[in-house]
Formats: C-alpha cells, sequence, structure tokens
C-alpha cells in the first residue's frame, strides 16, 4: 500500500505540492494525472524516495520513505520515463547487475527468466542494450522494476516509443501486475489511464483537485444529463414524441447522418433514467433508435475541466485518508 499524508514540498517561495494526501490500496492500480509544473514528478519524486518532503509523509507499506529509506525503497520497482540503463551491457549483464544491487533473495536464474518471459524480452536476453529498439529498452526498464518481485510499483510513462501492439500487451502486463502490487501509474497518455487504471487522482498546482474513479468524476463534473439518440423518423413528429416524455427537459435536432436519419441531443432532469421511456415512445409511433449514448465526459473532457479552472472544489471518493 502506499499513502501520502499532508505532504509538502517548497522550492524556496514556491510550493510544488501543497499538503496532498490519498491512498493506492493493494491489488489496486492508481492513474496519477497533471499538467506540466502540476507537482506531479515532485509527488513520485518524493515517493521513490530521491527527493525529501518540506512536510507531511509517505508511507510505502507502512515505512516512512524519509525515516526508513532502504527499507522502504526494498518494496518498490520504479520505472522513470527514462529508463536507468547501462547501454554497453546486454540485458543478461543489465539484469543480473539489478539483482546484486537489490540484495535480492530470490533464485536468480529462474526469477530473471520468469520476468524476460513476462515482459517479452527472452528472446533479446543475450543481446547489447545500446543495440534494442526503443521499445525494447523500454521493456528492459520494466524488468528491472519487477527484479525483486516488490510490493509497490511506480511506472512513470511505461509505454513510451511502444507500437500499438506492444503497447496492448504492456497495458495487460500492468492490469496483471495490479492484482497482487499496487501500481501507481502516470502517464501524459490519457486512453492508457483510461484503459488501465481503477481510480485516478489528479493533481493541478500542487494540489489534488480529484481521486475518484473516472465514472463517478463524470457524474460529478457532467451537470446536462444528456443522452444522443440517432433515430430513424419524420424529425418533427420524433421531436414532438420526445418532448411529451416525462422528465425530458429539453430536446433538440443536431445533425442528420443520413436521409430521415437524425441525431438527437435529449436533456433529461438529474437523475431520471428515460431510456426504457424513450424506447417504448419510437417503438410504438413505428419509428427506429439506431443509437443511444449517453453523453458522458471524456477522461480528456474531466482533465481540462479539472485543470483549466472550471471546477474550483476538489472532488474524491468516500475514502478518506488519516491525518
Amino acid at each position: 500500500m502506499i499513502e501520502v499524508r499532508n505532504l509538502s514540498k517548497h522550492f524556496g517561495d514556491k510550493k510544488a505540492v501543497d499538503n496532498i494526501s490519498f491512498k493506492a490500496e493493494n491489488g489496486e492500480i492508481l492513474g496519477f494525472l497533471g499538467p506540466n509544473g502540476a507537482g506531479k514528478s515532485t509527488t513520485m519524486n518524493i515517493l521513490t524516495g530521491y527527493i525529501s518532503s518540506t512536510q507531511g509523509k509517505a508511507l510505502i507499506d507502512g515505512i516512512d520513505i524519509l525515516e526508513n529509506p532502504i527499507k522502504a525503497k526494498a518494496k518498490i520497482g520504479y520505472l522513470p520515463e527514462l529508463p536507468p540503463l547501462y547501454m554497453d551491457m546486454t540485458v543478461k549483464e543489465y539484469l543480473n547487475f539489478i539483482y546484486d544491487l537489490k540484495k535480492c533473495k530470490l533464485p536468480k536464474n529462474s526469477h530473471l527468466k520468469d520476468i524476460c518471459n513476462l515482459v517479452k524480452i527472452d528472446h533479446v536476453f543475450n543481446r547489447m542494450i545500446k543495440n534494442l529498439s526503443k521499445g525494447y529498452k523500454q521493456r528492459v526498464g520494466l524488468a528491472q522494476a519487477l527484479v525483486g518481485n516488490p510490493n509497490v510499483l511506480i511506472l512513470d510513462e511505461p509505454t513510451v516509443g511502444l507500437d500499438p501492439n506492444q503497447i496492448i500487451e504492456i497495458r495487460s502486463l500492468i492490469k496483471k501486475l495490479g492484482k497482487n502490487h499496487t501500481v501507481i501509474l502516470s502517464s501524459h497518455i490519457l486512453s492508457e489511464v483510461q484503459a488501465v487504471c481503477d481510480r485516478i487522482v489528479v493533481i493541478n498546482e500542487g494540489k489534488i483537485v480529484a481521486d475518484d474513479t473516472e465514472d463517478n468524476l463524470s457524474k460529478a463534473l457532467d451537470n446536462e444529463h444528456k443522452i444522443l439518440a440517432r433515430i430513424d423518423g419524420e424529425k418533427d413528429k420524433v421531436l414532438a414524441c420526445i418532448n411529451e416524455l416525462d422528465d425530458v427537459v429539453e430536446c433538440s435536432v443536431d445533425t442528420m447522418s443520413e436521409e430521415n436519419v437524425w441525431v438527437y441531443r435529449i436533456e433529461a432532469k438529474q437523475g431520471a433514467d428515460i431510456r426504457r421511456k424513450l424506447f417504448t415512445c419510437m417503438a410504438e409511433n413505428g419509428f427506429y433508435i439506431l443509437e443511444m449514448k449517453s453523453s458522458e465526459l471524456s477522461l480528456e473532457d474531466i482533465f481540462i475541466k479539472l485543470t483549466m479552472g472550471e471546477n474550483l472544489s476538489p472532488i474524491s471518493s468516500n475514502k478518506e485518508v488519516e491525518n
């Protein structure tokens, strides 16, 4: 488990991190997002013991990273954005070096073999790292983070340089690792966070502005409660039918997608689910619903709202961090 309690970091008069608190539980993949200069990298550096905090605590499995750094770091596997590779070593030499550096007690040969199979670098085991593609260098970086089977994985941009197939494989691997590890994933690729993470923490200007699931954040920020429906039927009659439904606040015609098929933007009262009523109404009048979806905010929309000053109050789940 990772726990951050009232963490602050000052660089002179500048507050890079301002009294933030959050948790990442065992078996949870936490997405850590923020624009450039928000304090994200500073927080990651404190969690991994690269820099100290000005105030507050960062705990790794209950161990304070500042008070007992060696014991805490032994529980962390860290993949920075630029993997710490030695280019003149082979993959085998490098992973053996990391194994010794970490004073790992697991059976060396079988442990390193399992890791290489897991990240699919077994076929380049004897190659020089400098001769590998950027994608394979990234995989070697992930392999070193897994040496020693740490409880906590902190991954900064883990799919940089990978091709689409490799990205899918690494995402699948991260989800698999998340079942038995605590994982913090920092990425600028919002679709990656969306695909992998159980929960999202957003930091902006040194403060936590959101801590919840993507679905809950979307619901909290989207006050419009709109449905987009693509319906085959005479436009004016369809529009009249929709406006007669209970709980419909407003309906407008958006665009015509094909002949006699229009897209309707339907706003319902807060908390009302009009999908079944809409289906029944259209069927009774001989109209056909070809597509219907909620116009919920995407993760990109959420990120923009939270970091561009559109939402002033922090959004969090019911989880509380003890002070």
